[in-house]
């Protein structure tokens, strides 16, 4: 189907996939460009393709041609893209594998390394505050390549998934800057749980107090990006 209108209908519901409010009502959001989009569709989250070229069609999956100006009232890259796809938010598994808590993470490019440095490094389950950044965040999608895909990603309550991670066994670690064991001394079970803290006051104090242990990386500065310090524990626990 071709659309020329930036007042079409259709264009009006996808720009508002831009908006989490929308995102959250739909159960949508938007991913740009082509990886991503290959990404989303082995997934099996591609519910309609927007596009420049017709060439990017994918059968059974419904297409709409779309005008440059269509496609810059869509797009959030400076640069633009020729194709976005419309995807369905990812279903919520239950809890498995080790496990990363994110307690109010803020920055969306934090967000997506991470979850990049999860995958990378055998992490299967995310576990987001309420209160951290929205994952169909345009910047989170982008910065993650995509590997949002390959992860279980829940959002929920903190304290209460601690709990239920303590019934199955695991062993809780939080994170913190001044105290805890050295990163290098630790041993890390089966079943491992971590906590990442806010980038700039870190843990909340009440989710320390219910921690089994905390851990600290020691390093020749004050201390590391958030989602750096992220990727060196995901190391040593997946090791």
């Amino acid at each position: 189907m071709n659309i020329e209108s930036v007042n079409n209908s259709k264009v009006k519901e996808w720009s508002k996939l831009k908006i989490k409010k929308y995102r959250d009502e739909t159960g949508l959001f938007l991913v740009e460009g082509d990886h991503l989009l290959n990404q989303a569709m082995v997934k099996g989250s591609i519910k309609e393709v927007i596009s420049l070229d017709k060439t990017m069609e994918i059968p059974g999956i419904p297409f709409y041609l779309v005008t440059d100006s269509i496609m810059k009232k869509l797009s959030n890259q400076v640069s633009g893209t020729k194709v976005i796809g419309v995807c369905k938010k990812l279903t919520e598994r239950e809890i498995m594998g080790n496990v990363c808590l994110l307690d109010n993470i803020q920055d969306p490019g934090n967000l997506g390394t991470i979850i990049r440095s999860a995958v990378a490094f055998n992490i299967d389950t995310i576990i987001l505050s309420k209160d951290s950044v929205d994952l169909y965040n345009d910047k989170v999608i982008r910065s993650s390549e995509g590997m949002l895909f390959d992860l279980n990603i829940i959002r929920a309550d903190l304290k209460e998934q601690i709990s239920r991670l303590k019934e199955k066994g695991y062993k809780i670690y939080g994170t913190d800057v001044l105290s805890g064991t050295n990163l290098k001394d630790m041993k890390f079970s089966k079943k491992t749980a971590i906590i990442i803290g806010n980038e700039g006051k870190g843990m909340k104090e009440e989710l320390k107090s219910i921690c089994d242990g905390l851990i600290h990386i020691e390093i020749n500065c004050e201390s590391l990006n958030a989602s750096v310090a992220a990727s060196i524990i995901f190391y040593e626990v997946g090791k």
